[in-house]
């Protein structure tokens, strides 16, 4: 991924952008109080509070600000059945459901919208959080500043829902379930969007469900503050 950045920003065009592989809590390279502004998308929830902070306040220089965002999963605003589906399988504890598979805490730390990272305020000021729960009674009808809507095809949600490290662990859990697209007897995102599809009358309409559009919004945590 950073070879490919780097290939796609070449230094005799962009000779002030540079690329570095290290954990958030441990930059040496980076000289203190030196850094204008800190930016983490569906990131900080991986890091360590403890030793986070400290190397914040050692490279942000005063005034400096510092910005991390999240996004949760898929609410679909004008189906709250399949909304429950979704939720269903993302977060059951049956084995057979991908509960259990995602890699914690950091997914429930993303589900929590980052309320657990929490600036030290002896260090930081103008703390603000702007988040967004999404309702299932149409758009833009949640609670809080809407970031993230999509409008998407219900097979291109379904090969999403396959990204998701959930589904690769459930694969290792069961090498031999193959897709219903590979020829197989399904999967347990087969089953998933099976299980939408039978709730939502509206989206068994048509001869593929699968090319049937749906508005998506996303929860999301927005963390703002500013170096004291």
């Amino acid at each position: 991924m950073v070879e490919q950045a780097r290939a796609s920003t070449p230094i005799h065009d962009f000779p002030n952008v540079r690329f570095e592989v290290a954990p958030a809590e441990d930059m040496p390279f980076i000289k203190d109080h030196s850094v204008d502004m800190v930016v983490a998308g569906q990131a900080a929830h991986w890091f360590n509070a403890f030793t986070f902070w400290p190397e914040m306040k050692r490279i942000v220089r005063k005034g400096g600000t510092i910005a991390l965002w999240c996004y949760t999963d898929p609410t679909f605003v004008d189906s709250a059945k399949a909304s429950e589906v979704l939720m269903h399988y993302a977060y059951g504890d049956n084995e057979r459901l991908l509960g259990p598979y995602w890699e914690q805490p950091g997914r429930s730390r993303v589900q929590n919208k980052l309320r657990d990272l929490r600036p030290p305020e002896n260090d930081w000021d103008d703390i603000q959080r702007i988040e967004y729960e999404p309702a299932t009674t149409g758009s833009n009808n949640g609670e809080g500043t809407r970031f993230h809507y999509d409008r998407m095809k219900l097979g291109d949600c379904m090969r999403y829902v396959r990204t998701w490290s959930s589904f690769h662990a459930w694969q290792e859990k069961y090498p031999r379930a193959r897709s219903r697209q590979e020829g197989g007897d399904g999967d347990v995102v087969d089953e998933m969007f099976e299980a939408m599809v039978s709730s939502e009358p509206q989206w068994q309409s048509g001869d593929d469900w699968k090319e049937k559009e749906v508005d998506m919004e996303r929860g999301s945590g927005l963390l703002l503050a500013r170096r004291k």
